[in-house]
């Protein structure tokens, strides 16, 4: 929520909601709904006036909406069956109640008492006999990153170039590469090898798809 403004949700059929209010949990529709008409108004806010200062994000942060599908997208990924140094899963989260589960993380938000708590480190081998490490925060600490990206993300995307393509929404290093061909030409292609595990292979990449030949 910025200068002047209120941030409210609605959907079909209810009256719009104050963020971080009592109302009951919603439905995991009714949530999305919330979520992407907020996220609306924060995007549209951002372009309009790059120098608008958000004051008031945290409310939305700790609403039952953005928890809801916070939880709904960290449990759809299939890192929410390893858990942290809590021993936590999606499992366990669903065995205990979501609802439960999600309305301890708001409690502590709100209370401004909630504290991360420490990664847990593995080790992924590589080639060469060398490791990869790698953090695993605990599922509920991958909830609240979760609720934070959900607000932050409109308000930030504004201030990206349209040829920006690392970490952002629906973009990939592919549509980056399929840019740059474009912006040759059509008679253009850029060949270049992909090497598995034995063999290498050549591509071809062209504008709208690819070709690789074994």
């Amino acid at each position: 929520m910025g200068k002047g403004g209120s941030v409210t949700s609605s959907t079909a059929g209810e009256r719009s909601s104050t963020p971080n209010g009592d109302a009951p949990w919603p439905s995991l529709e009714e949530a999305k709904s919330r979520v992407l008409a907020y996220q609306l108004k924060l995007h549209r806010w951002a372009s309009a006036e790059p120098e608008r200062r958000f004051d008031d994000l945290f409310n939305l942060v700790c609403d039952r909406a953005t928890l809801l599908v916070a939880w709904e997208q960290v449990a759809s990924n299939r890192g929410a069956r390893t858990a942290g140094v809590d021993a936590e899963t999606r499992f366990a989260g669903e065995c205990r109640g979501v609802q439960p589960f999600l309305e301890e993380i708001r409690t502590s938000l709100r209370a401004a008492n909630f504290m991360p708590m420490p990664v847990r480190e593995v080790t992924i081998p590589k080639k060469g006999g060398k490791v990869r490490r790698l953090g695993i925060p605990t599922l509920r600490d991958r909830v609240v990153q979760m609720a934070l990206k959900l607000v932050l993300e409109p308000v930030f995307e504004t201030d990206f170039y349209p040829s920006s393509y690392g970490y952002r929404p629906g973009r990939r290093a592919q549509d980056a590469i399929a840019e740059f061909v474009r912006s040759l030409g059509p008679s253009n292609r850029i060949a270049f090898y992909s090497y598995s595990r034995n063999t290498s292979r050549a591509a071809t990449l062209t504008a709208d798809r690819w070709h690789v030949f074994p």
